[in-house]
C-alpha cells in the first residue's frame, strides 16, 4: 500500500444524469483488478436497491483501486462515483471537497447539457483539475467533432486532447487512468502533523454504530487513537478503521491524503455532523478545516405515521435517514387531521420522492404524506414582522398581512433548438419570465427564465421531459423573494378545515385549482353511511362544491305492497339517523387525498 503522497490520486466523476459514470466507474473496477470479473455486476457502487431500479445513483459511493502505470509505478486512486440529478448537488460538492481533481463525462451524442455546466462550476470553484472524457462513441448517433465545439463554446475548456471512449465496451478507458495519473496532483499534507480530517459522509451501523467517511488532510488515524470531533467536542476511541475496496476491507491506519472510514461505537447520530474536522484528542490541530456550507431546504412536506404509536419508529428512522443525508430536515409538528408527525425540508421533489421511498423499504415504517409545498414569506400589517411559512396552514388571516412572498428560482434550460416553442409556451404558463436565449451552436438553445419556486414544484420537470421528449434538461439556482398575490386556500369536509390539505396559490389560479381538486377529492374519499360535503374557501368565501352521497341500505326491501306511509315512515327515520351521523360521524382520508393536489392538472 503507497503511503507515498505522489503516488496517491484522489478523483471524482462528474456528469449530467444519464452520461454513464456508474458504468465507467465499474471499468476502472474491471481494469484495475479491484473486483474480479464473476463477482462484476452492473453499477456496482450503486449499492441502494432504488438506485438499482432507478438507474440513478442517489449517494456518493468511494472505492480504493491500486493501478500499475505504463511508468511502471503503482498508484493508489481514491475514486469517488457521485450522482447527477439536480436534487443531489449537495452530495457531488462534498464528495469534490475530499478530492484534487475531477473526470468530466460528457455524452458524445447529447453533449453538454444543465448539470454538466453546473458539476464543472463547482469543480472550478473548488479549483480542481479537469480530465475531459467524451463517453459513448460507440453509438451511431455520436459526434465528436460537434460535441468538442460544444465544449469549448458552452464551458470554455480546451477540447483538442478529450479521450474518447466508451464506458460500456472498455474502449480506450485505460486512457483515462492514465490521464489521472499525468494531469491530477498528489495531495498535500504532512503525516507527522496533528491530525485533520475531514468528515464528508457518514451513514448508520446496526453493529458499528455510526461509520464516519473522512479525507486525512494533515496526520494520521488508527485503531486504539481517541479522536475529537471539534465542532461537538465529543471524543471517542476508534474501534476500527477501513477503507472500501470497493467492498469494506480494514487497515492499520489512514495517513495525510488518504480517503477512508472509521467507526468508534458511536451510539448517538446527533454527536456527527457531517462537513466536522476530526483531530486527535491528545494532541489537537490547531483550527478546524473549512468544512461545508448548511443547504437550505426549499421543497417541505408533512410526513406522519399511520399509526400514531409508531410516531417514536418514525423519528428514529428519520434521524438515522438524517446521518446519511445532511441536506435532509426534519422537525416535530401536529396535524388536526393527522396527529403528530414531523414538517420535512428537501432540496427538491426527486429528493423527497427518495426519502419516503427509503422511510418505507428501508426501516419498514408506514407513513401518510402530504402534498409539497415550498417556503413563503408572510409581511404582517402591525409591526411589519416577517414570518417564514413552511406549512400553509400556519398563514395568518388576510386581514392581519401586508404582502406575501414567494421565492423566486433561476431556471436554466439546455435543448435542441426544435422544441423551444413548447418550451417557451411551458415557461410562460406557469408565471416565468425570460431573462435571455442563447444559441452556442445552430442546433442548441440555452434558456434562461425566471420562475415562481411553486410552479416548478409539482409536475414542471415531467412537463419539461414530455414537451421535448427527454431531451431538454433543467438546473436552477434560488434567486430570492418577490411579493405576489396569494391566497390560501383550504379544503373543508363537512364544514371542518382539513389543515394538511391547505395550499397557497396565486389568486388567478384559485378558484380553477379549488374547482378541480373538490373533483378529485369526490373521486378518491370512500362513500361514507352519511352525505360528505366537500368545499374548496378562501377565506370564509366558498368557491367550490362537490357532494358525496350516502351509502344507502334498501330499508323498503321487506314491504312487499301494504300501506305506502309505513314505506315512508322508514325512509324519514333512516334519514334522520344519516343527519344524526353526518353531525357525529368522522371522514376517515385516503393516503390518495393528500396526493390528489399533485395529479390536479
Amino acid at each position: 500500500m503507497p503511503t507515498n503522497l505522489k503516488s496517491i490520486r484522489n478523483f471524482s466523476i462528474i456528469a449530467h444524469i444519464d452520461h454513464g459514470k456508474s458504468t465507467l466507474a465499474d471499468r476502472f473496477l474491471e481494469v484495475t483488478g479491484a473486483i474480479s470479473h464473476r463477482k462484476m455486476e452492473e453499477q456496482f457502487l450503486d449499492k441502494m436497491e432504488l438506485e438499482r431500479e432507478r438507474g440513478i445513483t442517489i449517494k456518493a459511493q468511494s472505492a480504493r483501486l491500486e493501478y500499475s502505470a505504463k511508468d511502471g509505478q503503482r498508484y493508489q486512486f481514491n475514486l469517488i462515483d457521485t450522482p447527477g440529478h439536480v436534487d443531489f448537488s449537495y452530495e457531488v460538492s462534498r464528495s469534490l471537497a475530499a478530492c484534487e481533481g475531477v473526470v468530466l463525462l460528457v455524452d458524445a451524442t447529447q453533449g453538454v447539457q444543465a448539470q454538466t455546466l453546473a458539476h464543472v462550476y463547482l469543480a472550478l470553484e473548488n479549483e480542481l483539475e479537469v480530465v475531459l472524457v467524451l463517453n459513448k462513441i460507440d453509438l451511431p448517433s455520436s459526434d465528436v467533432p460537434r460535441i468538442k465545439q460544444e465544449i469549448e463554446d458552452i464551458i470554455g475548456l480546451d477540447a483538442s486532447d478529450a479521450i474518447e471512449v466508451s464506458a460500456k465496451d472498455g474502449t480506450n478507458v485505460e486512457a483515462i487512468l492514465e490521464a489521472v495519473v499525468e494531469k491530477i496532483p498528489p495531495p498535500q499534507g504532512e503525516a507527522s502533523e496533528p491530525l485533520q480530517g475531514l468528515l464528508y459522509d457518514s451513514w448508520y451501523d446496526s453493529y458499528l454504530g455510526v461509520v464516519c467517511q473522512i479525507r486525512v488532510f494533515n496526520g494520521q488515524i488508527h485503531k486504539g487513537m481517541k479522536v475529537r470531533f471539534m465542532a461537538t467536542g465529543q471524543e471517542f476511541e476508534v474501534d476500527r478503521v477501513g477503507v472500501m475496496n470497493p467492498l469494506p476491507v480494514n487497515v492499520s491506519q489512514l495517513s495525510a491524503g488518504e480517503v477512508g472510514f472509521f467507526s468508534a461505537s458511536i451510539k448517538d447520530v446527533r454527536e456527527t455532523n457531517v462537513g466536522d474536522t476530526i483531530t486527535n484528542a491528545k494532541n489537537p490541530a490547531s483550527k478546524p478545516l473549512a468544512g461545508f456550507q448548511r443547504v437550505k431546504s426549499m421543497v417541505f412536506c408533512g410526513i406522519f405515521p399511520t399509526a400514531e404509536q409508531n410516531f417514536s419508529e418514525l423519528r428514529d428512522a428519520l434521524e438515522k435517514l438524517r446521518l446519511n443525508d445532511a441536506s435532509f430536515e426534519f422537525e416535530p409538528e401536529t396535524s388536526k387531521a393527522l396527529g403528530f408527525g414531523f414538517r420535512c425540508g428537501f432540496l427538491g421533489l426527486l429528493h423527497m420522492e427518495i426519502i419516503q421511498e427509503r422511510l418505507e423499504r428501508e426501516f419498514d415504517v408506514d407513513i401518510i404524506t402530504t402534498a409539497p409545498t415550498v417556503v413563503y414569506r408572510a409581511v404582517l400589517l402591525h409591526g411589519g414582522d416577517v414570518l417564514e411559512i413552511e406549512n400553509p396552514s400556519k398563514l395568518p388571516p388576510s386581514q392581519e398581512i401586508a404582502e406575501i412572498q414567494e421565492p423566486l428560482i433561476t431556471v436554466t434550460i439546455h435543448m435542441p433548438t426544435e422544441y423551444l416553442g413548447a418550451i417557451l409556451s411551458l415557461c410562460e404558463g406557469r408565471r416565468g419570465r425570460q431573462v435571455s436565449m442563447e444559441y452556442p451552436t445552430p442546433s442548441h438553445v440555452v434558456l434562461k427564465y425566471d420562475l415562481p419556486f411553486n410552479e416548478i414544484v409539482f409536475d414542471f420537470y415531467d412537463k419539461l421531459k414530455s414537451v421535448s421528449r427527454g431531451y431538454a434538461s433543467l438546473d436552477y439556482e434560488i434567486k430570492g423573494y418577490e411579493t405576489s398575490d396569494l391566497v390560501r386556500l383550504d379544503i373543508l369536509i363537512n364544514g371542518d378545515r382539513v389543515d394538511a390539505l391547505s395550499l397557497i396559490v396565486h389568486r388567478d389560479k384559485a378558484y380553477y385549482r379549488g374547482r378541480e381538486l373538490a373533483k378529485k377529492m369526490k373521486e378518491v374519499i370512500p362513500k361514507q353511511m352519511f352525505e360528505v360535503v366537500i368545499q374548496a374557501a378562501i377565506g370564509n368565501k366558498i368557491i367550490a362544491r362537490e357532494g358525496l352521497s350516502a351509502l344507502r341500505k334498501n330499508v323498503t326491501a321487506k314491504c312487499y305492497g301494504g300501506d305506502i306511509t309505513r314505506k315512508r315512515k322508514l325512509l324519514e327515520r333512516q334519514k334522520e339517523g344519516k343527519k344524526r351521523m353526518k353531525r357525529l360521524g368522522k371522514v376517515d382520508l385516503p393516503q390518495e387525498a393528500f396526493l390528489a393536489i399533485l395529479k390536479v392538472e
